[in-house]
């Protein structure tokens, strides 16, 4: 099946190029299905570029899917249309009254703040609240990630000497459950980040359960409510370039950030990147859609608690 997105969506050509199915509003409003509603607060910087790295992941699933955007009203994005932004995302406040099967939260580039000093801060605890009550399942990745730990259950983010920056492996600590449905016994994930939450600050949490983690990267996916909330530390939506163009931006203008570890083919930035984390990506957001949002949202979704 293929995803429902807003009409004229950049991401629709993009991915129809790479022979992803995907669906705008006008041809979907023909079946007679109530697709699976996804919200995604898009807090990185590139909104277009991210945008398609998750909708390529999403169009995976053999279930229908309604996407809608979300941004906040106390923020204005520097580096994407205005005219994007008002055709394609709705505040908030906008969508408050409404309920959604999933949910996804992205990174952002404020990690070496405070929380409390963001300057949205106050939107986004408010959206985290908000999510407990009107979504079945929310990913939390990167940034997002480490605020939503911090927020939720006070797990502090304690600074790295260097960017922890490259292709990690991951070890799933439980396998048998439905996230990692189909996962080998090591996978791979990007990380990109200035800071990092460590397994001694969550394990004294009972709420909190560590299912992957990485002896080079530390702590990778922690789970809590039964799978209602997941909190990833890299970036499995990733597509093959993206490090490429974070060192490229950073080299020579950061003292802190080193070649991306296991990217360039023979550790050489004049070659390509060898793409090692794809697979698993599509079978990670393909399980979460399917045990956790599709098996787990009531059929009426206003009944969602």
């Amino acid at each position: 099946m293929p995803l429902r997105l807003p009409d004229r969506l950049p991401a629709i050509d993009l991915l129809k190029k790479e022979n992803i199915f995907v669906m705008d509003n006008s041809r979907a409003t023909a079946q007679d299905i109530r697709p699976l509603r996804i919200a995604i607060l898009n807090l990185m910087p590139l909104k277009i570029t991210t945008e398609t790295d998750l909708v390529r992941l999403l169009s995976n699933t053999p279930l229908q899917l309604d996407v809608s955007f979300m941004k906040l009203k106390s923020h204005t994005p520097k580096n994407t249309p205005i005219e994007h932004m008002m055709m394609f995302y709705r505040d908030f406040e906008e969508m408050s009254h409404e309920k959604f099967d999933g949910m996804i939260i992205t990174g952002a580039p404020v990690e070496t703040y405070a929380y409390e000093d963001v300057t949205y801060w106050k939107e986004v605890t408010a959206i985290f609240e908000w999510a407990k009550s009107h979504v079945t399942s929310t990913l939390y990745i990167c940034w997002a990630a480490l605020a939503g730990l911090y927020y939720y259950y006070g797990i502090p983010k304690h600074a790295l000497e260097r960017k922890m920056f490259g292709v990690f492996p991951q070890t799933p600590l439980f396998p048998k459950l439905p996230i990692f449905r189909g996962f080998d016994d090591v996978f791979f994930m990007p990380h990109s980040r200035h800071t990092e939450v460590r397994r001694e600050d969550i394990d004294i949490r009972p709420e909190l359960t560590v299912i992957a983690d990485s002896p080079e990267s530390g702590v990778g996916i922690v789970m809590a409510r039964n799978g209602r909330e997941f909190f990833i530390t890299g970036h499995p939506e990733y597509a093959p370039g993206t490090l490429d163009m974070e060192y490229r931006r950073d080299i020579g203008v950061r003292v802190d950030v080193d070649l991306p570890v296991n990217y360039y083919r023979d550790n050489d930035p004049l070659q390509p990147p060898v793409v090692s984390w794809r697979a698993h990506a599509n079978l990670l957001y393909n399980n979460w859609i399917n045990y956790y949002v599709y098996q787990e949202t009531p059929f009426d979704i206003n009944k969602i608690e």
